[in-house]
């Protein structure tokens, strides 16, 4: 240890030097120990809270048939509608097999509408659904009729086939045969919500079908309101029901809705 020693002092004179840097440097010692220990509380505060573990979302994965207007009827018998001209054309030359069942409201502006049976038959409580499916979503609601007749008949008999000469369009078929008529079927509507694994998911279709697949629904009749502003009505519904499950979007429920005025009943 190496002490340095002023001849300009007297030895008193340097003791005391060294007497004053010793007595400052143990005041910032103090400071430092008390820093250390004002650190190591702090540490010790921060890992004994702990933080909240962020809930993780699983987002559901939609099933093919979501991207048409669809529901499952009463007797658990999918059945899909096209959106539009494209949608239709899939619905008949893509996803329409042999032992399906083909509706059709006779009316202007109606989508192609098929029962998916897997080979099974379906009742008459599936086969009125579907009837009433396809009114809903035809030009007959936004005209507000109460009901229009529908159609059915086999995959066989819908066909791009036409006369010499003539020509079809995208989502346009002619139908050769006789068919099933469902005369004066009422545009019976509801949408509902159903749980699935985690989640809540949105459909819609006829009143019956739904209570019978939804935990709970909501009847949805003609009226003035628009698709934007009823789907914010039903939204606020079903989180009123779910609570913070029911993570379905006005977006969602807009795509169940049908063309033209509506309102939520009750």
């Amino acid at each position: 240890m190496k002490i340095e020693v002023s001849f300009a002092k007297s030895l008193h004179e340097n003791a005391e030097s060294y007497y004053a840097l010793a007595k400052k440097y143990r005041k910032k010692l103090a400071g430092l120990e008390k820093g250390e220990k004002e650190l190591e509380r702090k540490i010790g505060k921060a890992s004994e809270e702990k933080t909240p573990a962020k809930k993780v979302v699983v987002k559901r994965e939609r099933g093919w048939f979501e991207k048409f207007h669809w529901f499952f009827t009463s007797e658990g018998f999918l059945v899909i509608s096209g959106r539009d001209a494209k949608g239709n054309e899939l619905v008949v030359k893509k996803y329409m097999e042999k032992h399906d069942l083909y509706f059709h409201a006779d009316i202007h502006g109606a989508p192609h509408t098929v029962v998916k049976t897997a080979g099974k038959s379906p009742g008459d409580a599936s086969k009125r659904e579907a009837a009433v499916f396809a009114a809903i979503f035809s030009r007959a609601w936004a005209s507000h009729l109460p009901a229009v007749d529908v159609y059915s008949v086999r995959p066989e008999q819908v066909s791009k086939r036409v006369p010499t000469g003539e020509s079809i369009g995208t989502g346009a078929f002619m139908i050769y045969g006789e068919r099933e008529w469902y005369r004066k079927t009422p545009l019976d509507f509801s949408v509902g919500l159903k749980k699935e694994g985690g989640s809540y998911v949105v459909f819609s279709g006829p009143s019956s079908a739904v209570s019978a697949n939804a935990v709970f629904s909501l009847k949805v009749v003609f009226g003035q309101g628009s698709k934007g502003e009823v789907s914010k009505k039903i939204a606020s519904r079903f989180r009123a029901f779910a609570g913070k499950e029911a993570q379905v979007s006005v977006d969602d429920i807009v795509s169940v809705l049908p063309s033209g005025g509506l309102e939520v009943q009750g």
